[in-house]
């Protein structure tokens, strides 16, 4: 089973493409849908479909030597297990206190869900900018020294703002959706000329998904403000 997952393609015209690249990304699609409806479950899940992309970008590790490695795509699916972690504990801390209010006969507006959705101060809005474009400009000649695929500005730009929308999620902060459509604007050409073509057909449909996220948890912040101040 294991040799097969990590062996196994099938053919879309010339092209091989790697099972474990698309059932990564259908893990990494379940947990988008998943932390758009505030689900705890979602970390976890996404935990298993970073371990599956791993092997992916990081091929010559795992005996594939028919694709070049993308550090910034394998760096950050680590980065992902790290932070998601954090999410998960934190989501989960969220989740029981509303428990715990509904039990009392407080039932919490939106129920027992993972996470309230807010919005980000404006320095700290700030901090995400300075974060992303600093990042970026450091990120770059570190990757370009460890040899990634060029460009490598938009290895780097994709790692960094995989960071920050990660960490926007686990905070709950509505802009996380947003900071992640940025990725998408990058992640599509970058993968698709490196030949990453599942992951990056996945990255045109998250675009669309993240947007939709976003007017979601728009208006969750909004339903919830207008309840408390009832």
């Amino acid at each position: 089973m294991i040799d097969w997952l990590f062996s196994a393609t099938f053919s879309v015209g010339d092209e091989q493409i790697l099972w474990r690249e698309v059932i990564g990304n259908l893990f990494g699609l379940a947990s988008a849908l998943g932390g758009m409806r505030r689900k705890v479950w979602a970390w976890p899940v996404g935990i298993v479909g970073n371990l599956l992309l791993f092997t992916v970008f990081l091929g010559s590790l795992f005996g594939d030597a028919s694709r070049v490695d993308m550090l910034g795509q394998a760096g950050r699916q680590v980065m992902f297990i790290a932070v998601s972690v954090y999410g998960w504990m934190r989501w989960r801390e969220t989740r029981r206190q509303d428990l715990e209010v509904r039990a009392d006969g407080k039932v919490p507006s939106s129920g027992a869900e993972g996470v309230h959705p807010q919005w980000a101060t404006w320095p700290q809005r700030g901090l995400l900018v300075v974060a992303m474009v600093g990042g970026t400009l450091a990120l770059t000649p570190l990757f370009r020294a460890l040899g990634s695929y060029e460009p490598v500005w938009a290895d780097a730009w994709i790692f960094m703002g995989s960071l920050l929308a990660t960490y926007g999620m686990a905070r709950g902060w509505v802009e996380f959706w947003l900071i992640w459509v940025a990725v998408d604007l990058v992640g599509v050409p970058l993968l698709w000329s490196a030949g990453y073509f599942a992951t990056s057909l996945m990255y045109v449909f998250y675009g669309v998904f993240t947007l939709t996220g976003f007017f979601v948890w728009w208006r969750v912040n909004r339903r919830e403000s207008a309840a408390a101040t009832a």
